[in-house]
């Protein structure tokens, strides 16, 4: 069995308004396994960056941890001093933030901000810290890295400034690397250039990254797995291959179905209806009950366990349960299932159980 370097287990995130408690993480359960890439899929507000911003401990001052733990290396996250943190903090998990015209010091130059964490983090001299820094400009793959080493951001391009992000959460060779959307901003060949430069430095590195994207098709080259979050839940999880070839969850459904592929038709593109929830009031069945087509009269009453499809395969939704009636999928979704069941005959979703959600973490 792979080890887990990071385990987030029953965790609830609160924050506090003028208008009430948003409860914008609601009991999460998923793992990270050494060297591997898992994803973190869905719609804006679907609670992705601050499940990640708590594993770095950079919640807001209005966010409250109701319950839950955060494992990394056996280690609790949840309530550790921020001494402790800092030793933690960039230096064994990294993040990528979303833009890099916002992660960067416009004031400093490049080769001060990309060796800077070495010198807080290890004590580094200025000239070695500074040496690896061109170092890492050479691995990320900027041109001239040496003539380039004293410029400002302002003299880089948007990926070329990505690219600097990257080596900054780098330098310190941490364990975990978060990259919260790092591709958002960028046109798609420098999309490209960018995840495959991820790729190659965790082969490289051997480090495990948590991949956060709204695109599923921005993950299909990328990830390991995929973790699907909808309104603060994780509505289902699997390998690549599982959530791309045998999706079970409706909204995994939409979400593929409105993602163009070299095999899609003219107008069949298909938009999710509705908008998610107000997580000031959730619902009390399944969050998602009122945007599904396929919505049973249990989802409006209660929320759907997880049904277990493989050991490494889960979905919260009651058209699952034994008892529910058999629904037609989206036709992108049959001809998904047809073309999955070809190379895994032994799948069968009617074989799903209902199991307890910390199910997921003993895979």
């Amino acid at each position: 069995m792979t080890e887990n370097i990071l385990e987030v287990n029953d965790l609830k995130i609160n924050f506090h308004t003028d208008n009430g408690a948003v409860q914008a993480i609601r009991d999460i359960y998923f793992n990270l396994e050494k060297g591997e890439t898992l994803a973190l899929v869905g719609e804006s507000g679907s609670g992705k960056s601050v499940t990640t911003r708590t594993i770095m401990g950079l919640l807001a001052k209005n966010a409250e941890i109701e319950r839950g733990s955060i494992q990394f290396k056996g280690k609790e996250l949840i309530d550790l001093p921020e001494n402790e943190f800092r030793s933690i903090r960039g230096s064994e998990i990294a993040m990528i933030f979303q833009d890099p015209m916002t992660s960067l010091d416009p004031t400093m130059k490049i080769g001060q901000q990309i060796a800077e964490p070495l010198i807080k983090h290890q004590g580094m001299g200025k000239k070695e810290a500074w040496d690896k820094a061109l170092d890492m400009m050479n691995l990320v793959g900027i041109p001239n890295a040496k003539a380039h080493i004293n410029d400002y951001p302002h003299q880089f391009s948007g990926g070329m400034r990505q690219r600097i992000v990257i080596a900054i959460a780098l330098i310190d060779n941490p364990e975990v690397l978060i990259a919260d959307e790092p591709t958002t901003a960028l046109d798609v060949t420098i999309q490209a250039q960018i995840l495959d430069l991820m790729k190659k430095i965790q082969r490289e590195l051997g480090t495990s990254i948590i991949f956060i994207t709204h695109d599923l098709g921005v993950v299909a080259g990328m990830a390991d797995r995929v973790a699907v979050m909808y309104a603060g839940q994780i509505v289902e999880v699997g390998t690549i291959d599982e959530i791309y070839g045998f999706p079970q969850h409706p909204y995994t459904w939409g979400l593929l179905n409105s993602m163009p592929t070299t095999q899609t038709n003219k107008g069949s593109l298909e938009a999710i209806p509705g908008t998610p929830p107000d997580l000031l009031n959730p619902p009390v069945g399944d969050a998602f009950a009122p945007r599904n087509k396929y919505a049973l009269a249990i989802d409006e009453k209660k929320q759907p366990p997880y049904f277990q499809l493989s050991p490494t395969h889960f979905a919260a939704t009651w058209l699952l349960d034994e008892h529910a009636p058999e629904v037609v999928p989206p036709l992108t979704v049959q001809q998904r299932w047809a073309k999955y069941k070809q190379a895994h005959p032994e799948a069968d979703k009617k074989q799903a159980k209902p199991v307890d959600a910390s199910a997921i973490l003993s895979r």
